[in-house]
């Protein structure tokens, strides 16, 4: 009887030596086989054009079939952590079209955990145009694509931390570099 069960413990000990053998080997592969992430610069020329370009007083609303007088100003309202809100919403169905509020350069793209799928992009004078919660970006688009005021970048969605029940659009600008100094959007948009 004690043999056994010394066979039946050295058996387990192999098998579980070999999954644990081909687990290691599976994540290599698949750790090896992955592409880092491709960063790519922008085009200094077009940043520098950019850079001599004013902000517009004035600019589009973002989301297809929003108007003006349908805006609600929600910069500054009170969010988690003690944090407060840098932009403003503009509430619409999943799916609706998001369009790029000013000529510039698609500076970034990803997901994050509070903005869900963002983009934001450079834009004139120094200018950051910050996209959020969107459902997906438009198809063929990338970092170092320049758009211009109008051009389709993405879909209004709920990612991130927005509620499902409320898709939406969060749009903010910042003046002193991506994601520093925002300003209010909603006077440039009313």
């Amino acid at each position: 009887m004690p043999q056994t069960r010394q066979c039946n413990d050295f058996n387990i000990l192999k098998r579980l030596i070999h999954f644990f053998t081909v687990f290691t080997f599976a994540i290599l592969v698949v750790g090896c086989a992955s592409k880092p992430v491709k960063r790519t610069p922008l085009d200094p020329s077009k940043v520098q054009q950019l850079q001599r370009q004013n902000l517009a007083t004035r600019l589009p609303v973002p989301v297809n079939g929003v108007s003006r007088k349908a805006l609600r100003d929600t910069w500054g309202a009170s969010r988690s952590s003690g944090r407060t809100h840098e932009g403003i919403d503009i509430m619409a169905e999943h799916g609706t079209k998001v369009y790029s509020t000013t000529s510039g350069i698609i500076a970034d793209m990803k997901d994050n955990r509070l903005g869900g799928k963002v983009i934001w992009i450079r834009g004139p004078a120094g200018s950051w145009h910050y996209y959020a919660h969107l459902e997906k970006h438009k198809r063929g688009l990338e970092v170092g694509d320049s758009v211009s005021k109008g051009d389709l970048i993405g879909y209004v969605g709920s990612t991130g931390n927005a509620s499902r029940t409320a898709p939406h659009l969060h749009y903010g600008i910042y003046l002193g570099g991506k994601g520093r100094n925002a300003v209010n959007p909603y006077p440039y948009l009313r």
